[in-house]
């Protein structure tokens, strides 16, 4: 995120105390000590629930990026038919979770051959959507039937997607934008993450048997050995030098979303301690409109706008679907929520740096169509399965966990602990390569800014 992302959600946290100030019937100074503590106990509770899972989710990341090559994915996916559909919800299930990441590496993709719904379908929703460490966070979040119809929906969304591209996209429209993602496209890959490198602009270089090497940032430059190309995942998972990548990978990946995630978690608590239950109650007004289809078609759209506008991607969207969930956004309005990350202000600035201003448009409204339709399809499916098993496939919003202020020794005070060490664990190994130089890999973090590195 760039400055005027960070601007734009400094003003709209502070619209939302505007807001409840104004509408609120308390004394102002209550108000607010009550809606800063509320606001606080929030924040703390979802970090202090979510820790563990998200050190364990980048570790798992951190393992796969490193020790799982990545080659020839292009070549696999030329094709829009479930064959390609499913290697590319793999690869982008086994790949990065950092949204800005994902349409960079779909770009790639698509500008080598991949088809769209391959490329910018499959791979890029997957590698945000539907990866694990995101999993963890909803299971914990909003339980395990969010889990399920996170990825049960993301698989239709994805299904409908291709099936826009193939069949209501004119063909020259999908090669103008592929055109244009590669017209005077001097880039090389980084041999370490993928990303596209300009060789004019970047100081990162290696020669190696003559071959001069391009990386994106200092991190991948030295966390890469040519040597270990063709190194088995086994005697990866063994090695320490292996380890050593997965910390510098999973370094990498806290680098790109650390800022979404902790956004996620202030303005959700923010949005829980300063607006009133008034406020959500008279948006997400469970009788408007009195047809449950018109209700929840409306709420799904209302989701999805509320996940462009709130300028937050991937991991750090759940927090506030949670919030969005216990004030009265049902089922399938917070699922359409969640899978709008891609179409927030930023990535959808940067469809049109990539594929031009039509495709571009095209792309977005594609997202926003197939994130409301899956978002009302997943929800009557689930309700009619709870009805027709009496299995609740519909929590209960106050099963939400938002409130778990109260820190015990418990199983969750011991995960917690063991990802401290963890986390210190793999830090250490990502700051001690290279010869033990202390640091040398944590000085070029990738950047959101720029087509090299879009992180």
């Amino acid at each position: 995120m760039n400055t005027r992302d960070y601007l734009i959600l400094a003003c709209l946290a502070g619209l939302a105390v505007v807001v409840g100030a104004v509408t609120t019937t308390k004394p102002l100074g209550v108000f607010l000590i009550e809606g800063a503590r509320e606001a606080a106990e929030t924040t703390v509770s979802m970090v202090w629930i979510t820790w563990w899972a998200l050190v364990l989710g980048f570790a798992i990341a951190g393992g796969v990026e490193a020790w799982v090559s990545s080659d020839d994915i292009a070549d696999h996916l030329s094709e829009a038919g479930p064959r390609e559909l499913a290697l590319g919800t793999f690869f982008g299930f086994v790949s990065s979770s950092c949204s800005y990441s994902a349409i960079a590496t779909a770009k790639n993709l698509y500008k080598k051959g991949a088809s769209a719904g391959a490329a910018l379908g499959a791979f890029m929703f997957a590698s945000t959507n539907l990866v694990i460490e995101i999993g963890f966070v909803i299971w914990l979040l909003l339980g395990w039937q969010f889990v399920l119809a996170d990825f049960l929906g993301g698989l239709v969304l994805i299904v409908l997607m291709a099936a826009v591209f193939r069949y209501a996209v004119p063909d020259d429209v999908l090669e103008t934008a592929r055109k244009h993602a590669s017209a005077d496209d001097d880039t090389v890959q980084c041999p370490n993450c993928g990303m596209d490198v300009d060789p004019e602009e970047t100081d990162y270089t290696r020669e190696v048997d003559g071959t001069t090497y391009y990386f994106c940032s200092a991190s991948c430059m030295e966390s890469w050995d040519p040597e270990e190309a063709n190194t088995t995942i086994r005697e990866k998972a063994t090695s320490l030098a292996g380890w050593r990548d997965l910390a510098d990978k999973q370094y990498k990946e806290w680098g790109m979303l650390y800022d979404e995630i902790a956004l996620g978690f202030v303005f959700a608590g923010i949005l829980a301690g300063f607006v009133p239950q008034s406020l959500w109650t008279a948006v997400f007004d469970t009788n408007f409109l009195g047809v449950p289809l018109v209700y929840v078609l409306a709420m799904a759209t209302v989701g999805a706008v509320i996940g462009v506008v709130t300028f937050v991607c991937s991991v750090g969207n759940v927090p506030f679907g949670a919030l969005l969930y216990t004030e009265g956004l049902p089922f399938g309005g917070v699922l359409s929520y969640i899978y709008a990350d891609l179409i927030i202000p930023p990535i959808m600035e940067a469809y049109r740096e990539y594929y031009g201003g039509t495709f571009a448009a095209v792309l977005s409204a594609t997202i926003f169509g197939c994130a409301v339709v899956t978002g009302v399809l997943v929800h009557f499916l689930f309700v009619g399965l709870h009805a027709a098993t009496g299995v609740t496939f519909v929590p209960d919003p106050a099963t939400a966990r938002l409130t778990e202020i109260h820190i015990e020794l418990n199983y969750k005070a011991v995960l917690n602990a063991l990802a401290v060490v963890a986390f210190l664990a793999l830090y250490w190994l990502h700051a001690t390569g290279e010869d033990g130089d202390g640091g040398g890999h944590g000085h070029g973090g990738h950047q959101h800014d720029g087509e090299t590195a879009e992180h």
